[in-house]
């Protein structure tokens, strides 16, 4: 199984690529040079795997080091909104219409409780939105177009955007990936969440090969992680051994208060901020931090042609 995805990582890191230029081409928008957001999809079509609650922490952990985040809620059932306490039907504007209806990403774009942290949110609307955008003309670069046009436009910047995507590989996922310089990829530790990374990996795969070839893993999250157990010790170590850096070194521990401070509408660190899981994602932060090295967190000069 491990030898399915190992092939995947054959090329050079994401580190080095920031240290060669660190802007995204994009094709047909050679005005954008000079952006310098740091665009993360994450991702695992397995859900309950970490994988809202890792985004919303993470954004929240980055705002504390004094950058400016945006949070793209791209899954339906519209956790990450919710998860920060945005009642999403008072909003008449949301990232459904700036997929199908070609609205402006900024229309769609509110504060959250904590400052410097804004999102996107979504919508139930959502679900239909592969069906709406399947026979639209460069459906996969739709989120894509939306993100750096706004960049460009000079209407907003943010130093990282977080997407959190559908737990699965739809169109708004492919959106996504296109849209992503690198993805941060949440996973369990057991058997069955590894079996599914072979179709997430496939799907990488042909997203680089055919539309965004610069896009890159950021790196590989265990959560919901329970080290007392001698099996996730082991499937640790296994990770470790085959994907090496590409692994973060943080761990998500299983922690109660992370699904709390969810289901109270907050960060972790705002609900408890000294527990196990505010120490862990506090670790990531710093993590990430270091792998994407934003040259700083002022607004670019951007030359639109």
């Amino acid at each position: 199984m491990f030898e399915d995805l190992k092939a995947f990582f054959r090329r050079n890191s994401l580190e080095s690529y920031r240290r060669n230029g660190y802007d995204t081409p994009l094709d047909g928008m050679d005005e954008r040079v000079g952006v310098k957001s740091t665009i993360i999809a994450i991702v695992n079509q397995k859900g309950g795997v970490g994988k809202t609650t890792t985004c919303i922490n993470l954004a929240a952990g980055l705002v504390k080091k004094n950058f400016k985040v945006l949070i793209i809620d791209l899954d339906p059932q519209s956790n990450a909104s919710l998860g920060l306490n945005v009642n999403v039907d008072q909003y008449f504007s949301s990232i459904y219409d700036v997929l199908v209806h070609n609205a402006e990403l900024d229309q769609a774009i509110i504060p959250t409780y904590i400052k410097n942290l804004d999102i996107a949110p979504a919508s139930s609307l959502l679900t239909g939105a592969q069906l709406e955008i399947a026979d639209l003309l460069g459906r996969e670069r739709l989120l894509r177009t939306s993100v750096w046009k706004m960049l460009n436009a000079h209407i907003r910047y943010y130093d990282y955007i977080l997407f959190d995507c559908s737990p699965s590989l739809n169109l708004l996922t492919i959106n996504g990936l296109v849209a992503a310089q690198c993805v941060l990829i949440p996973i369990q530790a057991h058997y069955f969440s590894l079996e599914g990374m072979k179709e997430l990996f496939s799907t990488l795969k042909v997203v680089r090969d055919r539309i965004n070839s610069e896009l890159e893993i950021l790196g590989i999250l265990p959560c919901i992680v329970d080290t007392r157990k001698k099996m996730t010790r082991e499937m640790l170590d296994q990770l470790k051994d085959y994907f090496k850096d590409k692994m973060f070194q943080s761990v998500i521990r299983m922690n109660i208060a992370l699904a709390e401070s969810s289901a109270h509408g907050k960060a972790i660190f705002d609900f408890s901020p000294y527990c196990n899981g505010a120490k862990d994602y506090a670790e990531l932060v710093e993590e990430v931090v270091r792998r994407t090295a934003p040259i700083d967190s002022v607004a670019p000069e951007v030359k639109v042609i």
